[in-house]
């Protein structure tokens, strides 16, 4: 029963040890990350004036350049149109299901399983 009973006090110690150490972290973490946050910036003066109509939210496309908008979205149909599913069965070396892919490593475990063990006398 002693047995027993130290290793339940061993599992308890290494458990406590472990949950105590992961507390510990998440409250060191917790602590950095409430003393490393950045100020809140200040509103600018213009948006504290402006009528709530026109503060809709900005287009995503605000501040980049057309010419790269219209490269993007050109490339993007581009892509669409290829189509990325067919590219897999293209791309292979092997046929699904052939056995060409298989190394020597993994003949030699097919191999040994399907032969049965007859000892040490062969």
């Amino acid at each position: 029963m002693s047995e027993l009973q130290w290793g339940l006090t061993m599992t308890a110690a290494g458990m406590g040890l472990v949950f105590g150490l992961l507390a510990l972290l998440w409250g060191l973490l917790t602590l950095v990350l409430r003393f490393d946050r950045e100020p809140p910036e200040a509103p600018p003066a213009e948006a504290a004036t402006a009528p709530a109509a026109d503060a809709a939210a900005p287009a995503p496309t605000e501040g980049i350049a057309p010419e790269l908008v219209a490269a993007i979205t050109v490339a993007t149909l581009a892509h669409v149109a290829a189509g990325r599913r067919v590219a897999a069965p293209l791309m292979r070396s092997y046929w699904p299901g052939s056995q060409l892919f298989a190394s020597r490593w993994v003949a030699i475990g097919r191999g040994r399983q399907n032969t049965t063990w007859r000892g040490g006398d062969r």
